[in-house]
């Protein structure tokens, strides 16, 4: 199964509290931080969440 590559590239500051919540559960905090997940339906669905803030690589 592959993985995602996820960078935020966007501030959270002025974000929704769910979309802030979404983003820490990603483990991403600051800008240019970048965490490896799972290609599943769970971790598709937080990326399109915060489709906007992040940039999404295959790895």
């Amino acid at each position: 199964m592959a993985n995602l590559n996820i960078k935020l590239v966007k501030s959270l500051i002025g974000s929704k509290k769910d979309q802030i919540a979404t983003a820490q559960a990603l483990g991403l905090k600051k800008i240019g931080d970048v965490t490896t997940q799972p290609d599943n339906a769970a971790t598709k669905g937080k990326i399109n969440k915060i489709s906007h803030l992040v940039e999404v690589s295959e790895s």
